[in-house]
């Protein structure tokens, strides 16, 4: 009876800490560390769903930006901050690549975070140069198998996600098409318009511009379903490549062991803020969408990707630089 007694006071006890916390909790201004340099789709997409979560939460969200070592720099910085839910990190594509690849990092990505929500989606399109005598991605599978080895398609870098894309496409649809990696997606897109390479898989934004100029051809999207961006534009999964799937996601965690009833509050303030007319079409203005998952979703989808890149690097034999 003690026992039961004491068991029941501790939950009780535990519940009403948790309340306290989530009362008392923000305090102070939040920081959300975008884990590259300002500009991009990383910084821009956190900073608009900062600014959309800010109002809820009561305090200002500032944005740090810790760049390098293809965003590792930043995610440890919160991996290894108090957690206390003032620190939160913008988690993306190239966090899972990372994590595929690497059998030694500076923190855990799985068991050092808690993951918050999922925050936007976006396709990758495959384009090419403009004299590359295909209309579509079957042409181009055709036209690769005919001249093994003498494609060369561009990337933001190895092991960078445009670059394990492009080995689960090249591997996927059995052809042998030479990796260029570059240092960012500028230089290979520029790259691409000069012919000096014949193909790049990008972001929406990176690259449209340029499509509608003509300087480069789109074949596909990545996605699971054509972008509703470009609905007339086919998947690759589509196009001769079933079950390929592969594009640009954006989300939120926090350091681990940050107490639940802040975790539930900031994940609520991000589905709040996901539903606003206003953000969404501030999204489209960088190729995404606002996509709403529950912390439980995020952490399965973050996990489950990292065990599909970590697969696609063993099978292409991709090694980090």
């Amino acid at each position: 009876m003690n026992h039961a007694f004491r068991l029941i006071t501790a939950l009780l006890l535990a519940a009403t800490a948790g309340a306290a916390i989530a009362q008392a909790w923000p305090a102070k201004p939040i920081r959300f560390v975008v884990p590259y340099p300002p500009g991009g789709s990383n910084d821009v997409l956190t900073r608009i769903t900062a600014q959309a979560m800010a109002p809820g939460l009561g305090q200002q969200i500032v944005i740090d930006n810790r760049g390098g070592a293809g965003g590792m720099i930043g995610a440890d910085n919160v991996a290894k901050s108090a957690p206390d839910g003032y620190s939160i990190v913008n988690v993306q594509a190239s966090f899972t690549a990372n994590a595929a690849l690497r059998t030694k990092m500076a923190y855990d990505p799985i068991n050092d975070f808690a993951y918050i929500g999922m925050m936007a989606r976006g396709p990758l399109l495959a384009v090419v140069h403009p004299s590359l005598p295909v209309k579509n991605i079957r042409d181009l599978i055709a036209l690769a198998k005919s001249r093994p080895g003498q494609i060369n398609y561009g990337s933001t870098g190895t092991g960078g996600h445009n670059h394990m894309a492009t080995e689960l496409f090249k591997r996927m649809a059995g052809i042998n098409i030479v990796h260029v990696p570059y240092k960012g997606v500028a230089p290979a897109l520029t790259d691409l318009m000069g012919g000096h390479t014949q193909m790049v898989m990008t972001s929406l934004p990176s690259a449209m511009t340029q499509v509608q100029a003509g300087r480069l051809k789109a074949l596909a999207v990545g996605s699971e379903k054509r972008s509703s961006f470009m609905p007339d534009m086919p998947t690759i999964a589509e196009s001769g490549v079933p079950g390929y799937m592969a594009e640009f996601w954006w989300g939120l965690a926090a350091p681990a062991k940050t107490p639940a009833a802040i975790l539930d509050r900031l994940a609520a303030e991000l589905t709040k803020a996901l539903q606003s007319p206003e953000l969404r079409q501030r999204f489209a203005g960088e190729g995404s969408e606002p996509s709403v998952m529950s912390r439980e979703q995020f952490t399965k989808f973050v996990v489950n990707e990292i065990t599909r890149w970590r697969k696609v690097a063993q099978e292409t034999g991709i090694k980090p630089e």
